[in-house]
């Protein structure tokens, strides 16, 4: 599995800014109805929540690509406190708590690692599968620092939704329509669920 041209086009800054302000992912539908704008408001908020969370995750073909063969290890423990203290101080400037803010950071660092181990070990079964290049990994951190900027405004602006009772299957409904994405794959949805699974202020299960 080499990394792919689409991976790229995910994580344009033009894509990433669309889906937080005003896009596809982030535009509610109308409706007449206080209850309805609300939930469509809610679900629009945690679909553009989780589509970054997609895009952010897509970066993991080209981490593993940039590590495999060179010796470095899938975890990063200095790379992860900074991108964990950043997204802490970006949530305080974006009025979001940095404590929720973090945790859900976490998830979707380990939610990273998971593919990226899962294609390490699917090349060393497969050498043939295994990428013949490897990507420079500060541009591709440089592209995912984009995402986490977006994800962090994602965060601030879906407080509401995130407490509310029905944010399980909110985020559910949200992550099914990232789902029907044809390059996201059964690894990458498993992997969806564990980056999203402190979304809501209650558990999170995952697709149904």
């Amino acid at each position: 599995m080499r990394p792919t041209a689409y991976v790229r086009r995910l994580l344009s800054v033009g894509a990433v800014v669309a889906a937080v302000c005003g896009g596809p992912a982030a535009a509610a539908p109308a409706d007449s109805g206080a209850g309805a704008r609300h939930g469509g408001d809610a679900l629009a908020r945690l679909r553009a929540l989780a589509d970054l969370s997609e895009r952010r995750l897509a970066t993991a073909e080209l981490v593993a690509a940039a590590k495999w063969g060179t010796g470095a290890p899938v975890d990063d423990p200095v790379r992860e406190e900074q991108v964990l203290g950043t997204a802490a101080r970006q949530a305080r400037v974006a009025g979001a708590d940095p404590g929720v803010t973090v945790r859900i950071f976490r998830d979707q660092i380990e939610a990273n690692k998971l593919v990226q181990r899962a294609l390490h070990r699917s090349w060393d079964a497969n050498p043939a599968d295994a990428p013949t290049d490897h990507p420079d990994l500060a541009e591709v951190r440089e592209e995912i620092n984009h995402v986490n900027i977006g994800l962090v405004r994602a965060i601030a602006g879906s407080a509401a939704a995130r407490a509310a009772p029905s944010c399980g299957g909110t985020l559910r409904a949200a992550q099914a329509s990232v789902r029907r994405d044809p390059h996201v794959d059964r690894l990458r949805t498993a992997a969806l669920t564990h980056a999203l699974r402190s979304v809501c202020a209650r558990p999170f299960a995952g697709p149904a």
